[in-house]
């Protein structure tokens, strides 16, 4: 083969090799844009998910993207372009469900954002809440330490907020009902920490 022929033959696989490499570019790209939007915008809960979960989040999904959307998404390119190399429909296929992701999860957001908006609200009104009970009648250890209550959710519109005192084990816990107005507050019987009586899968959300 002459010399002409074979420059020509690399330029044009190297021109293929080029587009068909901005998959794994665009995933890394995906998972910091995606773990942004998971953090702005939750997609479930009545929190948004910190740094590290939001970036763990958004790896799986982008993995799941390339490891099962790719393929699939080759394999219907290939009906529409059956002449590109295998390589490069997984990789134009990847690359537009990254960015269809990155789409869905401002959507689910956007959708979830009522909800999450409400909860917080309504978080926010047991915490007023807990906070005038504490002034009125809390003992002075707790009251001292309101602002380092935490709270477990265990129902629809029902909290339970815990000061900690001065013995670790034994907390001043309020039962907090938020279907009514203003917010009914009960103390709880039950001295124990939310950290147990919720267990470790359920750790109390700062309420002060």
């Amino acid at each position: 083969m002459a010399e002409p022929e074979i420059r020509g033959l690399w330029r044009a696989r190297l021109r293929w090799r080029l587009r068909g490499a901005t998959l794994w570019p665009a995933f890394f790209v995906a998972i910091v844009v995606d773990a942004v939007l998971l953090h702005v915008l939750p997609i479930a809960g009545d929190t948004a998910p910190g740094a590290v979960p939001a970036l763990l989040l958004a790896t799986f999904f982008n993995l799941l993207v390339v490891a099962v959307g790719a393929p699939l998404g080759g394999l219907v390119l290939r009906r529409r372009r059956p002449g590109l190399p295998r390589l490069i429909r997984d990789d134009r296929a990847g690359t537009f469900l990254l960015g269809a992701l990155a789409v869905i999860l401002v959507v689910l957001g956007l959708l979830h954002r009522p909800a999450f908006d409400s909860e917080r609200d309504e978080f926010r009104l047991q915490a007023a809440a807990v906070r005038l009970w504490a002034a009125a009648h809390a003992p002075a250890p707790y009251r001292a330490r309101v602002q380092d209550a935490d709270t477990w959710r265990p129902g629809p519109h029902l909290y339970r907020t815990c000061i900690p005192g001065p013995d670790p084990r034994r907390a001043l816990c309020l039962l907090v009902f938020t279907d009514q107005h203003p917010p009914g507050v009960r103390r709880d019987p039950d001295a124990r920490p939310n950290s147990v009586v919720a267990g470790p899968d359920n750790p109390g959300r700062r309420a002060g």
